[in-house]
């Protein structure tokens, strides 16, 4: 045996960036922990870390490309592999048009370095516009609202929970999440920082989450009507004259329109519907217009519903009037050292709504279409139907709206390709598998997450063990395939082009490259370089024409008669009498992490949270098995009763299902649980942005016969 090593590296499963200190000796992993001497996560890491270790050594996982016959899954070579792709996606696009390939991208891809620099030029090479991806299920509001109000989809502003004085938060759970589009480990210690302080954490939300139980105050709320308690608390601040720009007040567009729109949206008006009485909206208003720093952080409760646009929007809105944007506690810019603005100039032309889906008409933006669409679009025949499809580090039949019937246009396909390291739900209705290293096989860096964190940091993690042989990276895979289908040669210097030649030549012509900043000075470092707190940067980062904040774009007073006109509907659908929302797991990432034997071992946490006086009503005890129907399906799963969740409210666990038939899968096989996206509905979305409703899902409850 060899001497035991040590190894650093940040975590690659949530949007965390947790530093990890990992004991090895020769190709075995001894111990994963958190990093003390990581600037940013200073010792803190999640149960979620194991999973890399179990990732890297599950025997289930793929390293060489396997291909579906008639009798089953058989081994073939890489050269094969591309061979067969290139032939059968050439013929396809050749006989129904460019357009008749299509490219899914999961999650995991803004956790992989190669994949986050090489994919662009990939689907640029398959010369396709159907691309779908899972932000569509998660975070378009976000992109959307900072592109028509601050001139580009990336600019998104993060909470300065370090320096606030009062954070409120609207449908998230970040102290379960450690932030998501807020990078920010040890989300539980710093709200806890918070209140030593002398501040305040207030959360609304439909659910008493695990963020709820350590705020200072939890405030129930109706499914899909925060952009209502929105509106009512922009109402309340201009009503008491509390509206403050400060160092805005020259570089904002629209407050005396936002004014007038406001005033149809009183506190007394909405709290029927909001399911707040009038007094309290009005005091959380003036709780937080009058701290001293505030900032109001809106997430996944907020967002994938069915007016998501709207309270991304809002949430920007509120923290601008009230002084708290571009400032210290408040909504504030990272400025990350790979920029991915770098070369986004001011005023550059939006792609929102350059073309539409084919079959609802949904908006393409940032290079894709909701993937709310894509079953209607491999099902709907005529011009510009989808024949083929390739995903990539993807499971949409668990993670998309309606994923049973998604799974079901899968196997109309002439021809599917997935780059996946597990044969899963969405990957065994794939011809081939191609599959790519993991975790610690792969060098690392958060291009996105850093510009999403709640302090400017930067490292770099080298792989811990190098591929086999036999292995590709998942950016060489794309590479092969992007080289094979091009209509012209890729020149050589392209073809050699790595992931580290890229991120070095970023780092030094990035912010920080006068200091010095370079590939090599971030190996040297390898706990991590702390580059300091957020700083107001409004007039170096915003990319709109003429520099100013857009407060009311158009798009969105298009859509507030659709949310005028929630105010005049019945509550309830006697039919499908409860509103499903879905909840975070602390060992669970969206799909992910149900590979890990360690992370779903104990008790079956997918369950039905259900309010006590709805499970009297219906007869329900804690441990019955229920069925729960939608208009899209049904799905069977045990009741917990709890008060944690509000009256009319229910609960289950996302990214859950893993233990549908012929996935050959040991872990899968024997894991509980089902997926809530047989109860989504695909027809539900945010009409504004494409972005898909997972939340507010109406469903019926009755006991399983």
């Amino acid at each position: 045996m060899s001497e035991i090593k040590t190894h650093y590296r940040n975590c690659n499963i949530c949007e965390a960036m947790c530093g990890l200190e990992i004991k090895y000796q020769d190709k075995n992993i001894l111990s994963i922990k958190g990093d003390q001497q990581d600037p940013f996560s200073k010792g803190y890491n999640c149960p979620k870390a194991t999973a890399l270790q179990d990732f890297y050594e599950d025997k289930d996982r793929l390293k060489t490309p396997i291909r579906r016959t008639a009798t089953g899954w058989e081994d073939i070579s890489w050269e094969e592999a591309f061979t067969e792709i290139t032939e059968k996606f050439k013929s396809i696009q050749t006989q129904h048009g460019k357009n008749a390939l299509a490219v899914y991208l999961g999650n995991p891809n803004t956790h992989n370095l190669g994949n986050t620099l090489f994919l662009k030029p990939f689907m640029k090479t398959l010369g396709t516009i159907n691309r779908f991806s899972s932000a569509s299920t998660d975070q378009m509001p976000h992109h959307v609202a900072a592109n028509f109000m601050f001139g580009a989809g990336m600019l998104i502003p993060i909470p300065d929970i370090d320096r606030t004085d009062f954070m409120l938060i609207i449908g998230g759970n970040p102290v379960v999440s450690n932030g998501s589009m807020m990078t920010a480990p040890n989300v539980i210690g710093r709200m806890k920082a918070i209140q030593k302080r002398g501040g305040k954490v207030v959360v609304v939300d439909p659910r008493r989450t695990h963020t709820a139980k350590v705020a200072d105050q939890h405030v129930f709320i109706r499914p899909e009507k925060d952009a209502l308690l929105l509106l009512a608390m922009i109402n309340r601040i201009f009503a008491t004259k509390a509206v403050d720009l400060g160092h805005l007040s020259d570089k904002v567009h629209g407050v005396d329109e936002l004014k007038e729109l406001s005033m149809a949206y009183s506190a007394e008006t909405v709290a029927e519907f909001v399911g707040i009485n009038a007094m309290d909206i009005c005091t959380l208003a003036d709780d937080f217009a009058n701290a001293n720093s505030a900032v109001c952080y809106s997430r996944m409760g907020a967002s994938t519903q069915t007016f998501g646009g709207l309270c991304q929007w809002l949430t920007n809105v509120l923290n601008i009037i009230t002084g708290n944007f571009d400032k210290a506690g408040g909504a504030m810019f990272p400025q990350p050292a790979f920029d991915l603005l770098r070369n986004h100039k001011k005023g550059h032309k939006s792609s929102f709504g350059q073309y539409h889906s084919r079959v609802r008409k949904l908006p393409f933006f940032n290079g894709e279409f909701p993937v709310a669409t894509l079953a209607e679009e491999i099902q709907t025949p005529g011009e510009g139907q989808i024949k083929s499809l390739i995903t990539v580090a993807g499971n949409p039949v668990l993670s998309s709206p309606s994923g049973h019937k998604l799974a079901e246009a899968f196997k109309g396909l002439e021809y599917m390709v997935c780059v996946d390291i597990y044969l899963n739900e969405t990957t065994k209705h794939a011809n081939i598998i191609l599959p790519g290293t993991t975790g610690v096989e792969n060098s690392h860096y958060d291009i996105f997450f850093n510009s999403f964190s709640v302090r400017n940091t930067v490292k770099y993690s080298a792989p811990l063990f190098e591929k086999n042989t036999e292995q590709r990276h998942d950016y060489q895979i794309l590479q092969e395939l992007a080289a094979r289908m091009s209509d012209t040669p890729i020149p050589k210097h392209l073809q050699n082009l790595t992931p580290e030649l890229i991120l070095d030549m970023e780092l030094k012509n990035g912010p920080y490259g006068e200091q010095g900043f370079s590939l090599q000075k971030l190996i040297d470092n390898p706990h991590g370089i702390d580059i300091g707190p957020l700083m107001p940067c409004l007039d170096e980062r915003i990319k709109t024409a003429d520099g100013k904040i857009d407060l009311i774009p158009s798009l969105y007073l298009g859509d507030l008669p659709r949310l005028q006109a929630v105010m005049s509907k019945p509550a309830r659908d006697h039919d499908y009498p409860f509103d499903l929302i879905g909840r975070r797991l602390v060992k669970s990432h969206n799909t992910w992490t149900q590979n890990s034997a360690r992370l779903i071992k104990g008790k079956n946490p997918c369950t039905l949270e259900v309010h006590p006086d709805d499970a009297k009503a219906l007869g329900i005890t804690t441990g019955q098995l229920l069925s729960v129907s939608s208009i899209s399906g049904t799905v069977l799963i045990d009741a917990v009763i709890t008060d944690d969740i509000q009256r009319g409210v229910v609960s289950m666990p996302q990214g859950w299902g893993h233990n549908q038939k012929d996935t050959n899968m040991s872990v899968a096989a024997t894991q509980p649980g089902v997926s809530i996206n047989d109860l989504t509905d695909a027809n539900r979305v945010d009409t504004l942005t494409g972005n898909a409703a997972l939340n507010g899902t109406p469903i019926a409850i009755r006991l399983a016969s």
